[in-house]
């Protein structure tokens, strides 16, 4: 199996644990409203919103990957580092919301810029393979 194949299956149902983040938020913000602290609310909500959008910005990615005509190796490496991305960026806001104080950085913190920087990586490379192969 093919990485543009395999690799957006695992996206898909990635987003099954987002819609159940959501449902675990509602229920901290309605129902158990002293559970969360203003700061671990707002964390909790960066994280489940970065989960969501960059998982559905991955779907979108692996329709291309396969015209940036990398090689099967480069297609796992890419799509591999996106969603490392992907989980690193959003996973720290949890992170930082587990183990952070506000104002000062945590692993969460630097979890999340590490993602960022994954991320990036995987987007200028398709962008670089598509405007070769244009």
């Amino acid at each position: 199996m093919e990485a543009p194949e395999l690799l957006p299956v695992v996206a898909v149902l990635s987003l099954v644990t987002v819609e159940f983040g959501g449902h675990a938020l509602l229920r901290f913000i309605t129902t158990e409203r002293d559970t969360l602290t203003p700061l671990r609310e707002r964390f909790f909500r960066a994280g489940h919103a970065h989960a969501g959008v960059l998982l559905t910005l991955s779907l979108v990615y692996f329709l291309y990957l396969p015209r940036a005509r990398f090689s099967s190796g480069g297609e796992w490496l890419f799509g591999i580092l996106l969603l490392a991305g992907v989980l690193a960026q959003s996973g720290g806001f949890f992170l930082h919301l587990a183990l952070g104080a506000e104002g000062r950085t945590s692993p969460g913190t630097h979890v999340t810029r590490a993602g960022a920087v994954l991320i990036a990586v995987a987007l200028v490379a398709l962008g670089v393979g598509l405007i070769h192969h244009l």
